[in-house]
């Protein structure tokens, strides 16, 4: 497990990713003592569809002043959304170092971390006392996670009696594999798509009640379209999620795309009830 953890670890690791992130802004002209959630949008939500998906899955309940634990919370980008514009206490946690480093660092600079905490750590041993959070949120985070079962038995601990769980994931549509590499994986040693149907067992196992899911595909597959369009006529972002992946970008992208048109992957997001 160890040495798996490692490997996604590795997977994600940028040297840096705070002071590169900082850099961008001074070359943008951005005032570092007047630096907003704006100014970052581009970079810190690590999911396809950004800023807009998370603002629909927020929308979605009546999530305003909850505890929230962001699982897999990246850069941190959607607990700060949380944080300012629902009033909700968020807790990230994250396996990389560097990403949980930077969103600390980001909710310093940007002056929500009065609201926000960031811990480095493992979904599937969750360092909270039981029934701590009114919402479980994550977002494209499954896929590395090989025990299903212990991950999603964690997230019914941690929550209270009626809880939420919000997610918004990739799933594997059949037996055939994406093509690498994607976002999440460089190959297959740290991928673990399951389908929808699997999750929804385990959930129903663990006594959750669906509340309701929504099919994401055909958003995913125009957003990536008009992603491509516009780096086409302007050359990649300034502030955009290459700062996340590299030179690998745009390949890692287009494997997503191609996945999901040829019915490989797709989309979902939903709400399960404790």
């Amino acid at each position: 497990m160890q040495q798996l953890n490692s490997s996604i670890e590795n997977h994600y690791h940028q040297p840096d990713l705070f002071e590169g992130i900082v850099e961008r802004l001074k070359e943008q002209g951005v005032d570092l003592n007047n630096v907003s959630r704006n100014h970052v949008a581009g970079v810190d939500e690590f999911h396809v569809r950004g800023a807009e998906v998370s603002k629909e899955l927020a929308n979605g309940i009546g999530i305003n002043d909850s505890r929230v634990l962001d699982i897999g919370c990246g850069i941190g980008g959607p607990s700060r959304m949380l944080a300012d514009e629902y009033n909700c206490m968020v807790t990230g946690i994250d396996i990389s170092h560097e990403f949980i480093r930077t969103a600390q660092k980001l909710s310093e600079l940007i002056g929500i971390n009065n609201k926000t905490a960031f811990i480095q750590g493992d979904a599937l041993n969750l360092p909270f006392d039981s029934g701590s959070f009114d919402i479980v949120w994550t977002q494209h985070v499954q896929m590395n996670i090989n025990d299903k079962a212990k991950f999603y038995s964690e997230i019914k601990r941690v929550l209270k009696e009626n809880g939420m769980l919000i997610y918004y994931d990739i799933f594997r549509k059949n037996n055939e594999d994406v093509t690498y590499p994607v976002p999440w994986a460089n190959d297959s040693s740290v991928s673990f798509l399951q389908t929808i149907s699997n999750m929804e067992h385990l959930l129903m196992d663990l006594g959750f009640t669906k509340l309701f899911t929504t099919d994401q595909t055909y958003q995913a597959v125009q957003f990536l379209k008009n992603l491509f369009e516009k780096i086409q006529l302007n050359g990649p972002p300034k502030l955009g999620l290459n700062v996340l992946m590299g030179d690998s970008t745009k390949e890692k992208l287009n494997n997503i795309l191609k996945g999901l048109e040829e019915n490989k992957i797709v989309l979902e997001s939903g709400i399960y009830k404790k």
